[in-house]
């Protein structure tokens, strides 16, 4: 009984595993899913450029006289009115001036008053003929020059009550303080720029372009901007301004690109995107990203062998990548499907049961087998 049990037990382990390695077979000769796609005239695509939304009119604020910078009154981002105080430079010395100019000016009408008297009694000396008409002259150039050192310390006193004045900055215009270039306790020059100021009024669209886009673009173009906070909305604008020298560190061209109407809510720093649709090309196609990869610095896709479910890498000719599709110069027709997810797990010949991103399953000779 014992060698029955022995036999019947060592029957079943042989059977078991003369079956166990037909499983995974089974399953390697399995097609497994694949999304594909096909080749899209790209005609329809869009080159994207990131910008930032600033001012029409960004003023750099500096004092017209130079100083020893006492107070700043504001900071990046406040709102300022036309008018109001930014900063202020250290008055002493120019109060020291304004004292000069006004002494010298109690001086000046002092020695005009002088002048003027001594001109009216020699007027009255010489119509009694008790003085030369010499003397006479000598008294009245005297008075004419009392009068032009009037003018003059008049004159300077003004510039010093300017140069005054001039130690306070105040706003020209409503806007935000976008950008701080001096600090309190800075010596600073004439003309030097202590702000820069975002005017209210337009906005607009500041994008960089590459150096072989440049040729692309023309002043008056129409363009279509997306802000990143308002996702789907699309606002019309224009190329206002190109600059005529790139950047020397970024090698970039700076564009200005104008909003068409006037919008409410577009607010001074906000990212944007700048959409500029490319010329017509119906005889290129373009495939998504994720679909194209490269061995050895060649690029290539894997493409559909409608009458086998195999799939084969074929190699391609890209052009630049654009945010999520790229053109194919050669290599590719518009009936091919080729594999627009996964490719990375994908060897030559593999058996594949095409789908599309809903994983419908698709028939290469009718699209879709199932719409629904």
């Amino acid at each position: 009984m014992y060698r029955s049990l022995l036999f019947a037990t060592l029957s079943l382990s042989l059977l078991l595993s003369a079956c166990t390695p037909s499983e995974p077979t089974e399953k390697a000769d399995k097609p497994r899913p694949a999304v594909m796609v096909r080749p899209q005239i790209a005609s329809a695509q869009l080159d994207v450029y990131p910008g930032e939304v600033r001012a029409r009119f960004e003023p750099a604020l500096a004092f017209r006289i130079g100083g020893k910078m006492h107070r700043r009154l504001v900071n990046v981002g406040d709102r300022v009115e036309k008018g109001q105080p930014l900063a202020e430079l250290d008055t002493e010395d120019l109060l020291l001036q304004l004292d000069s100019a006004r002494a010298q000016l109690t001086s000046a009408k002092a020695d005009q008053r002088l002048a003027s008297s001594e001109l009216e009694r020699h007027r009255k000396l010489l119509e009694r003929q008790l003085v030369s008409h010499s003397q006479f002259e000598t008294v009245e150039t005297r008075y004419e020059a009392s009068e032009a050192r009037l003018q003059q310390a008049q004159a300077q006193l003004d510039v010093a009550r300017n140069q005054a004045a001039y130690a306070e900055l105040k706003a020209p215009k409503s806007g935000v303080i976008a950008r701080l270039m001096a600090e309190a306790g800075q010596v600073v020059a004439a003309g030097q720029g202590i702000f820069e100021l975002a005017a209210d009024g337009e906005r607009e669209v500041r994008i960089d372009l590459p150096e072989q886009a440049i040729a692309n673009f023309r002043v008056g173009q129409p363009l279509t901007v997306e802000l990143w906070s308002q996702p789907g909305k699309s606002f019309s604008a224009q190329v206002r301004e190109l600059s005529p020298a790139a950047d020397p560190i970024s090698r970039t061209f700076e564009a200005r690109v104008a909003f068409t109407n006037q919008t409410r809510g577009i607010e001074i720093g906000q990212s944007a995107r700048v959409f500029v649709p490319r010329k017509a090309a119906t005889d290129i196609l373009q495939v998504p990203m994720s679909a194209v990869s490269a061995d050895a610095g060649i690029a290539f896709v894997w493409v559909l062998d409608s009458e086998q479910q195999t799939l084969h890498k074929t190699q391609v000719t890209v052009g630049p990548y654009g945010q999520e599709f790229v053109p194919i110069f050669a290599g590719l027709s518009a009936d091919d499907w080729i594999v627009a997810a996964g490719t990375h797990l994908i060897l030559e010949g593999q058996r594949v049961r095409p789908v599309d991103r809903m994983n419908r399953p698709i028939d290469p000779d009718r699209t879709l087998a199932r719409q629904d």
